[in-house]
Protein backbone atom coordinates (compact mmCIF):
# COMPACT_ATOMS: atom_id res chain seq x y z
CA UNK A 1 0.00 0.00 0.00
CA UNK A 2 1.93 3.49 -0.69
CA UNK A 3 0.35 6.44 0.60
CA UNK A 4 0.36 10.00 -1.24
CA UNK A 5 0.78 13.69 1.61
CA UNK A 6 -1.82 15.77 0.72
CA UNK A 7 -0.56 18.90 2.09
CA UNK A 8 -0.82 20.51 -1.57
CA UNK A 9 -4.85 19.47 -1.59
CA UNK A 10 -5.86 20.87 1.69
CA UNK A 11 -4.29 24.11 1.16
CA UNK A 12 -5.45 24.35 -2.44
CA UNK A 13 -2.33 25.10 -3.69
CA UNK A 14 -1.09 24.42 -7.56
CA UNK A 15 2.16 24.75 -9.16
CA UNK A 16 0.92 27.62 -10.69
CA UNK A 17 2.63 30.43 -9.17
CA UNK A 18 -0.25 33.13 -10.44
CA UNK A 19 -2.76 31.20 -9.06
CA UNK A 20 -1.59 29.99 -5.70
CA UNK A 21 1.33 33.06 -4.74
CA UNK A 22 3.23 32.80 -1.34
CA UNK A 23 2.01 29.32 -0.28
CA UNK A 24 5.64 28.15 0.71
CA UNK A 25 6.89 31.47 1.97
CA UNK A 26 3.47 31.41 3.97
CA UNK A 27 4.11 28.19 5.44
CA UNK A 28 8.14 28.49 6.16
CA UNK A 29 7.18 31.66 8.26
CA UNK A 30 4.92 30.02 10.33
CA UNK A 31 6.57 27.18 10.80
CA UNK A 32 10.10 27.56 10.56
CA UNK A 33 10.88 24.58 8.51
CA UNK A 34 13.28 24.18 5.68
CA UNK A 35 11.82 25.87 2.54
CA UNK A 36 13.19 23.05 0.19
CA UNK A 37 11.68 20.59 2.27
CA UNK A 38 8.08 22.33 2.05
CA UNK A 39 8.23 22.93 -1.51
CA UNK A 40 8.90 18.75 -1.98
CA UNK A 41 5.60 18.37 0.74
CA UNK A 42 3.40 20.26 -1.66
CA UNK A 43 4.90 17.99 -4.61
CA UNK A 44 4.29 14.85 -2.61
CA UNK A 45 8.11 14.00 -3.55
CA UNK A 46 9.45 13.74 0.12
CA UNK A 47 10.94 10.07 0.91
CA UNK A 48 9.88 10.99 4.86
CA UNK A 49 8.93 13.84 7.08
CA UNK A 50 9.89 13.80 10.83
CA UNK A 51 7.51 13.97 13.21
CA UNK A 52 8.43 17.51 14.63
CA UNK A 53 7.78 18.64 10.94
CA UNK A 54 4.80 16.92 10.85
CA UNK A 55 3.67 18.52 14.19
CA UNK A 56 4.48 21.92 12.75
CA UNK A 57 2.26 21.33 9.75
CA UNK A 58 -0.60 20.62 11.36
CA UNK A 59 -0.12 23.36 14.27
CA UNK A 60 -0.37 25.83 10.58
CA UNK A 61 -2.98 24.14 9.32
CA UNK A 62 -5.29 24.21 12.74
CA UNK A 63 -4.42 28.08 12.72
CA UNK A 64 -5.34 29.03 9.22
CA UNK A 65 -8.42 26.96 9.14
CA UNK A 66 -7.57 24.19 6.61
CA UNK A 67 -8.32 21.66 9.04
CA UNK A 68 -9.96 20.65 12.36
CA UNK A 69 -7.26 19.07 15.50
CA UNK A 70 -9.57 15.95 15.45
CA UNK A 71 -8.72 15.42 11.38
CA UNK A 72 -5.21 15.44 11.77
CA UNK A 73 -2.46 13.93 11.08
CA UNK A 74 -4.88 11.82 9.10
CA UNK A 75 -6.16 14.45 6.45
CA UNK A 76 -2.38 15.02 5.44
CA UNK A 77 -2.40 11.40 4.11
CA UNK A 78 -4.25 9.60 1.54
CA UNK A 79 -4.07 5.75 -0.16
CA UNK A 80 -2.59 5.66 -3.85
CA UNK A 81 -4.95 3.75 -6.18
CA UNK A 82 -3.22 0.01 -6.96
CA UNK A 83 -5.46 -0.27 -10.38
CA UNK A 84 -6.89 1.91 -13.31
CA UNK A 85 -10.72 1.91 -11.60
CA UNK A 86 -9.46 2.33 -8.61
CA UNK A 87 -7.92 5.69 -9.43
CA UNK A 88 -11.23 6.56 -10.47
CA UNK A 89 -12.83 5.50 -7.27
CA UNK A 90 -10.66 7.02 -4.90
CA UNK A 91 -11.95 10.44 -5.62
CA UNK A 92 -14.31 12.42 -3.88
CA UNK A 93 -16.02 13.95 -7.08
CA UNK A 94 -16.23 12.78 -10.41
CA UNK A 95 -17.45 14.92 -13.03
CA UNK A 96 -18.01 13.32 -16.77
CA UNK A 97 -18.06 15.97 -19.41
CA UNK A 98 -19.78 14.90 -22.86
CA UNK A 99 -20.35 16.41 -25.71
CA UNK A 100 -23.88 17.62 -27.04
CA UNK A 101 -25.24 17.93 -30.78
CA UNK A 102 -28.27 19.70 -32.08
CA UNK A 103 -30.93 17.53 -33.63
CA UNK A 104 -32.98 18.48 -36.50
CA UNK A 105 -36.00 21.05 -35.25
CA UNK A 106 -35.23 24.58 -33.83
CA UNK A 107 -32.68 25.34 -31.28
CA UNK A 108 -34.08 23.75 -27.73
CA UNK A 109 -33.24 21.34 -25.40
CA UNK A 110 -35.71 18.63 -26.37
CA UNK A 111 -33.56 18.53 -29.92
CA UNK A 112 -30.51 18.37 -28.64
CA UNK A 113 -28.52 14.51 -28.27
CA UNK A 114 -25.78 13.10 -27.06
CA UNK A 115 -24.48 10.44 -29.16
CA UNK A 116 -25.55 6.90 -28.79
CA UNK A 117 -21.74 5.23 -28.78
CA UNK A 118 -20.66 8.00 -25.95
CA UNK A 119 -23.54 7.05 -23.92
CA UNK A 120 -22.46 3.54 -24.48
CA UNK A 121 -19.19 4.61 -23.08
CA UNK A 122 -20.55 6.34 -20.48
CA UNK A 123 -22.62 3.56 -19.00
CA UNK A 124 -19.31 1.34 -18.83
CA UNK A 125 -17.55 4.04 -16.68
CA UNK A 126 -20.50 4.41 -14.42
CA UNK A 127 -20.66 0.62 -13.82
CA UNK A 128 -16.50 0.54 -13.68
CA UNK A 129 -16.06 2.87 -11.20
CA UNK A 130 -19.03 1.66 -9.12
CA UNK A 131 -18.31 -1.83 -9.09
CA UNK A 132 -14.13 -1.34 -9.51
CA UNK A 133 -14.62 -3.25 -12.63
CA UNK A 134 -16.45 -6.17 -11.14
CA UNK A 135 -13.90 -7.14 -8.27
CA UNK A 136 -15.93 -4.93 -5.39
CA UNK A 137 -17.62 -7.94 -4.39
CA UNK A 138 -14.95 -9.81 -3.23
CA UNK A 139 -13.46 -7.09 -1.03
CA UNK A 140 -13.47 -8.14 1.89
CA UNK A 141 -13.26 -11.94 1.47
CA UNK A 142 -10.57 -14.52 2.03
CA UNK A 143 -8.76 -15.16 5.28
CA UNK A 144 -6.27 -11.80 5.27
CA UNK A 145 -9.57 -9.58 5.14
CA UNK A 146 -10.87 -7.33 7.90
CA UNK A 147 -14.29 -5.42 8.78
CA UNK A 148 -12.90 -2.57 7.95
CA UNK A 149 -12.04 -3.12 4.66
CA UNK A 150 -14.11 -0.70 2.35
CA UNK A 151 -14.61 -0.09 -1.31
CA UNK A 152 -13.48 2.95 -2.49
CA UNK A 153 -16.56 4.92 -3.63
CA UNK A 154 -16.88 8.80 -5.09
CA UNK A 155 -19.06 11.04 -2.88
CA UNK A 156 -20.34 12.44 -6.06
CA UNK A 157 -20.61 12.12 -9.82
CA UNK A 158 -21.79 14.64 -11.84
CA UNK A 159 -22.45 14.89 -15.51
CA UNK A 160 -21.37 18.34 -17.55
CA UNK A 161 -22.66 18.97 -21.50
CA UNK A 162 -20.34 21.14 -23.24
CA UNK A 163 -21.26 22.03 -27.53
CA UNK A 164 -19.69 19.95 -29.83
CA UNK A 165 -18.13 21.66 -32.34
CA UNK A 166 -20.23 22.52 -35.51
CA UNK A 167 -23.60 22.47 -33.48
CA UNK A 168 -22.89 26.18 -32.44
CA UNK A 169 -20.58 29.06 -33.10
CA UNK A 170 -16.40 27.84 -32.36
CA UNK A 171 -16.78 30.74 -29.65
CA UNK A 172 -19.59 29.53 -27.84
CA UNK A 173 -18.46 25.87 -28.14
CA UNK A 174 -15.16 26.60 -26.04
CA UNK A 175 -16.60 29.08 -23.90
CA UNK A 176 -18.56 26.67 -22.42
CA UNK A 177 -16.26 24.19 -22.70
CA UNK A 178 -13.50 26.55 -21.03
CA UNK A 179 -16.18 27.29 -17.63
CA UNK A 180 -16.40 23.25 -17.65
CA UNK A 181 -12.34 23.35 -17.19
CA UNK A 182 -11.89 26.09 -15.09
CA UNK A 183 -14.77 25.32 -13.03
CA UNK A 184 -12.86 21.80 -12.61
CA UNK A 185 -9.30 23.04 -12.30
CA UNK A 186 -10.20 25.95 -9.89
CA UNK A 187 -11.83 23.89 -7.55
CA UNK A 188 -10.43 22.20 -4.23
CA UNK A 189 -10.17 18.51 -3.13
CA UNK A 190 -9.38 14.85 -4.28
CA UNK A 191 -11.15 15.54 -7.61
CA UNK A 192 -11.61 13.81 -11.00
CA UNK A 193 -12.91 15.07 -14.80
CA UNK A 194 -13.09 12.21 -17.13
CA UNK A 195 -13.92 13.47 -21.19
CA UNK A 196 -15.55 11.51 -23.11
CA UNK A 197 -14.89 11.55 -27.18
CA UNK A 198 -11.86 13.63 -29.03
CA UNK A 199 -11.21 17.33 -29.86
CA UNK A 200 -13.98 16.59 -32.46
CA UNK A 201 -16.64 16.25 -30.26
CA UNK A 202 -15.83 17.49 -26.95
CA UNK A 203 -13.40 20.79 -27.13
CA UNK A 204 -13.09 19.84 -22.86
CA UNK A 205 -10.91 17.12 -24.25
CA UNK A 206 -8.37 19.80 -25.89
CA UNK A 207 -8.05 21.98 -22.93
CA UNK A 208 -7.17 18.54 -20.78
CA UNK A 209 -4.24 17.68 -23.01
CA UNK A 210 -3.13 21.52 -23.03
CA UNK A 211 -3.35 21.77 -19.34
CA UNK A 212 -1.19 18.60 -18.66
CA UNK A 213 1.29 19.14 -22.01
CA UNK A 214 1.69 22.89 -21.20
CA UNK A 215 0.95 24.38 -24.90
CA UNK A 216 -2.19 26.68 -26.26
CA UNK A 217 -5.65 25.09 -26.47
CA UNK A 218 -7.38 25.68 -29.87
CA UNK A 219 -3.97 26.57 -31.62
CA UNK A 220 -3.16 24.37 -34.28
CA UNK A 221 0.66 22.92 -34.39
CA UNK A 222 0.19 21.38 -37.89
CA UNK A 223 2.65 24.31 -39.09
CA UNK A 224 5.60 23.39 -36.77
CA UNK A 225 9.03 23.00 -38.33
CA UNK A 226 9.65 20.04 -36.95
CA UNK A 227 7.34 17.32 -35.70
CA UNK A 228 9.46 16.87 -32.93
CA UNK A 229 8.10 20.11 -31.61
CA UNK A 230 4.84 19.01 -31.26
CA UNK A 231 3.40 19.27 -27.47
CA UNK A 232 1.53 16.54 -27.47
CA UNK A 233 3.30 12.75 -27.90
CA UNK A 234 0.06 12.12 -29.65
CA UNK A 235 -1.57 13.48 -32.42
CA UNK A 236 -5.39 13.09 -34.23
CA UNK A 237 -5.48 13.35 -37.83
CA UNK A 238 -8.77 14.31 -38.98
CA UNK A 239 -10.44 12.71 -42.07
CA UNK A 240 -11.39 14.62 -44.70
CA UNK A 241 -15.07 15.35 -43.70
CA UNK A 242 -14.67 15.69 -40.24
CA UNK A 243 -14.86 19.46 -38.16
CA UNK A 244 -11.62 20.80 -38.18
CA UNK A 245 -11.27 22.67 -34.86
CA UNK A 246 -7.78 24.07 -34.13
CA UNK A 247 -6.38 21.99 -31.63
CA UNK A 248 -2.81 21.13 -30.25
CA UNK A 249 -3.62 17.81 -30.21
CA UNK A 250 -4.80 17.06 -33.52
CA UNK A 251 -4.97 18.30 -37.07
CA UNK A 252 -4.14 17.63 -40.76
CA UNK A 253 -0.82 16.99 -40.69
CA UNK A 254 2.24 16.60 -37.91
CA UNK A 255 4.74 19.27 -39.44
CA UNK A 256 5.10 21.78 -42.16
CA UNK A 257 7.36 18.89 -43.40
CA UNK A 258 5.74 15.60 -42.89
CA UNK A 259 2.27 14.49 -43.84
CA UNK A 260 -0.28 12.90 -41.60
CA UNK A 261 -2.06 10.52 -45.49
CA UNK A 262 -4.50 8.74 -43.22
CA UNK A 263 -7.24 10.07 -40.92
CA UNK A 264 -6.92 8.68 -37.08
CA UNK A 265 -4.19 8.65 -34.35
CA UNK A 266 -0.53 8.73 -34.77
CA UNK A 267 1.90 8.72 -32.25
CA UNK A 268 5.51 9.40 -30.81
CA UNK A 269 7.81 6.78 -30.44
CA UNK A 270 10.91 6.24 -28.03
CA UNK A 271 13.33 7.52 -30.71
CA UNK A 272 11.52 10.93 -31.67
CA UNK A 273 10.03 8.71 -35.00
CA UNK A 274 6.26 9.04 -35.28
CA UNK A 275 4.14 6.08 -36.21
CA UNK A 276 0.82 5.39 -37.66
CA UNK A 277 -2.03 3.72 -35.07
CA UNK A 278 -4.18 2.25 -37.63
CA UNK A 279 -3.72 0.93 -41.39
CA UNK A 280 -6.14 -1.38 -43.36
CA UNK A 281 -9.10 -2.79 -41.58
CA UNK A 282 -8.38 -1.40 -37.68
CA UNK A 283 -10.09 1.27 -36.00
CA UNK A 284 -8.16 3.12 -32.91
CA UNK A 285 -9.35 4.41 -29.43
CA UNK A 286 -7.09 6.50 -26.58
CA UNK A 287 -6.87 6.17 -22.93
CA UNK A 288 -5.60 8.74 -21.57
CA UNK A 289 -4.73 10.25 -17.86
CA UNK A 290 -2.85 12.18 -15.32
CA UNK A 291 -2.90 11.99 -11.84
CA UNK A 292 -1.19 14.95 -9.64
CA UNK A 293 -0.86 13.13 -6.28
CA UNK A 294 -0.46 16.13 -4.30
CA UNK A 295 -3.63 17.42 -5.56
CA UNK A 296 -5.34 14.12 -5.77
CA UNK A 297 -6.60 15.36 -9.07
CA UNK A 298 -7.28 12.96 -12.24
CA UNK A 299 -8.03 14.21 -15.88
CA UNK A 300 -8.82 11.69 -17.98
CA UNK A 301 -9.85 11.01 -21.41
CA UNK A 302 -11.52 8.07 -23.13
CA UNK A 303 -12.04 8.57 -27.16
CA UNK A 304 -12.76 6.32 -29.99
CA UNK A 305 -11.58 7.45 -33.55
CA UNK A 306 -14.85 6.40 -34.65
CA UNK A 307 -18.58 5.37 -33.20
CA UNK A 308 -17.41 1.62 -33.49
CA UNK A 309 -14.17 2.20 -31.73
CA UNK A 310 -16.09 4.24 -28.70
CA UNK A 311 -18.40 1.29 -28.28
CA UNK A 312 -15.32 -1.06 -28.24
CA UNK A 313 -13.57 0.56 -25.96
CA UNK A 314 -16.59 0.27 -23.44
CA UNK A 315 -15.96 -3.20 -23.93
CA UNK A 316 -12.10 -3.08 -23.14
CA UNK A 317 -12.59 -1.44 -20.77
CA UNK A 318 -15.10 -3.84 -18.81
CA UNK A 319 -12.73 -7.07 -19.24
CA UNK A 320 -9.24 -5.77 -19.72
CA UNK A 321 -9.45 -2.80 -17.22
CA UNK A 322 -6.42 -3.76 -15.31
CA UNK A 323 -4.72 -3.55 -18.50
CA UNK A 324 -4.40 0.13 -18.68
CA UNK A 325 -2.74 0.13 -15.17
CA UNK A 326 0.33 0.91 -14.17
CA UNK A 327 0.91 4.25 -15.40
CA UNK A 328 3.60 4.51 -18.46
CA UNK A 329 4.77 7.71 -16.83
CA UNK A 330 5.37 8.10 -13.15
CA UNK A 331 7.86 11.03 -11.38
CA UNK A 332 7.49 13.95 -9.26
CA UNK A 333 4.51 13.15 -7.89
CA UNK A 334 2.38 12.69 -11.55
CA UNK A 335 1.80 9.75 -13.10
CA UNK A 336 0.56 9.45 -16.57
CA UNK A 337 -1.39 6.63 -18.33
CA UNK A 338 -1.26 6.58 -22.04
CA UNK A 339 -2.52 3.97 -24.19
CA UNK A 340 -3.98 3.66 -27.44
CA UNK A 341 -6.49 0.63 -28.31
CA UNK A 342 -6.61 -0.59 -31.55
CA UNK A 343 -9.44 -2.61 -33.32
CA UNK A 344 -9.48 -4.86 -36.41
CA UNK A 345 -12.56 -3.93 -38.09
CA UNK A 346 -15.54 -6.21 -38.74
CA UNK A 347 -16.13 -9.10 -40.80
CA UNK A 348 -19.56 -8.39 -41.42
CA UNK A 349 -21.20 -4.91 -42.37
CA UNK A 350 -22.38 -2.62 -40.19
CA UNK A 351 -25.83 -2.78 -38.66
CA UNK A 352 -28.21 -1.05 -35.99
CA UNK A 353 -27.68 -4.62 -33.95
CA UNK A 354 -23.74 -3.66 -33.39
CA UNK A 355 -24.85 -0.69 -30.93
CA UNK A 356 -27.60 -2.97 -29.23
CA UNK A 357 -25.36 -5.66 -28.18
CA UNK A 358 -21.98 -4.42 -28.48
CA UNK A 359 -20.54 -7.65 -28.90
CA UNK A 360 -16.68 -6.71 -29.12
CA UNK A 361 -13.72 -7.16 -31.15
CA UNK A 362 -10.03 -8.19 -30.67
CA UNK A 363 -8.04 -5.71 -28.92
CA UNK A 364 -4.79 -4.58 -28.94
CA UNK A 365 -3.62 -2.62 -26.08
CA UNK A 366 -0.21 -0.40 -27.20
CA UNK A 367 1.17 1.36 -23.99
CA UNK A 368 2.66 4.77 -26.00
CA UNK A 369 6.13 5.97 -25.17
CA UNK A 370 7.07 6.56 -21.19
CA UNK A 371 10.54 8.32 -22.86
CA UNK A 372 8.24 10.73 -25.84
CA UNK A 373 5.59 11.91 -22.41
CA UNK A 374 9.10 12.22 -20.18
CA UNK A 375 10.48 14.72 -23.15
CA UNK A 376 6.98 16.71 -23.14
CA UNK A 377 6.93 16.97 -19.21
CA UNK A 378 10.53 18.27 -19.13
CA UNK A 379 9.70 21.11 -21.15
CA UNK A 380 6.49 22.07 -19.28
Amino acid sequence: MRYAFRLAELLGHTPDRRKRPGTIKAIVEHTGLDRHQVASLLKNEAKYIPLDALSRLCDYLIDQGHATADQLPGALFAVNAENFWEQLARRSDIEIVVGVRQGEGNNSPENAMVVASDSVLVGELLNGISTLGGVAKHIGEGPESNATTSVPMPDRIQQSLVWSPGQVTLEDARARATEVFEGFTEAQGDRGMVCIGSVKSNPAVELLFSDAFGCTPFVTEDDVDDVSARSCPFFLRYRDSDPKPGAASAGMRLSKNMDAPEPGFYYEKDDGTWEYAGGQGKDTALVFYLFHEALGRLDMVLSGFSGRATRLLAKTLAIRGEEFWPPVYHEAGVQVGAFLVQYDDAESKPSRDDLLYNTGGAAKIMPLSREAIARRMARR
